[in-house]
């Protein structure tokens, strides 16, 4: 296998996480904005380059210290972050607000460093292998930014149909991503 396919196949594998999140944000859009849906690819394609980057330079002297907290981390973010779109899509359904979608950059920064961790122990294991980590970070964020960017779009498709009710499930949804991170470093899933 060369290495654009196996580097291609390992961006695909990373990207899943913030697709699942892409679709979680374009639940709550009532109205697609092209810049919205480009800045949300943009941060996890993004972070998704810029992680293996750093990995990379971290080495193998922090990759312990990195690999036993990674899960938690994404756990928390994921859980805050899913807990607020829950609490906001009952209120929502309460008040029956017909409010216009907001891009919170604080939000999608949190979000684009809780889906892109796992990238940053893939960058400590290129650097291990040698493997040109210009062209890593480049496949990696390319094939994120894409299929994020999908990724609203299908959950836009969802949410105009099930509004408020899509939100609480975009809402579950992270906190079960969170949740399923935790279980497979603790080895319990």
């Amino acid at each position: 296998m060369s290495l654009f396919i196996e580097i291609f196949l390992i961006g695909v594998g990373l990207s899943m996480d913030a697709f699942a999140v892409s679709i979680c944000k374009g639940l709550s859009m009532k109205m697609i904005k092209k810049r919205d849906v480009f800045i949300i690819a943009l941060f996890f394609g993004g972070f998704q380059a810029l992680m293996p980057f750093i990995g990379w330079f971290l080495g193998k002297g922090f990759e312990s210290y990195i690999t036993s907290i990674d899960h938690w981390i994404a756990f928390i973010l994921l859980g805050i972050i899913g807990g607020k779109m829950l609490i906001d899509g009952i209120k929502a359904e309460d008040d029956e607000e017909t409010g216009e979608f907001k891009l919170d950059l604080k939000e999608l920064f949190l979000l684009a460093i809780a889906t892109s961790i796992d990238a940053l122990a893939v960058g400590i294991t290129f650097a291990f292998l040698d493997y040109p980590i210009v062209e890593c970070m480049s496949i990696i964020g390319c094939t994120t930014f894409i299929i994020s960017f999908i990724g609203v779009y299908i959950g836009k498709i969802f949410g105009s149909k099930y509004e408020h009710k899509a939100e609480i499930a975009g809402g579950i949804i992270l906190i079960v991503i969170g949740l399923k991170i935790l279980l497979e470093h603790l080895g319990l899933f």
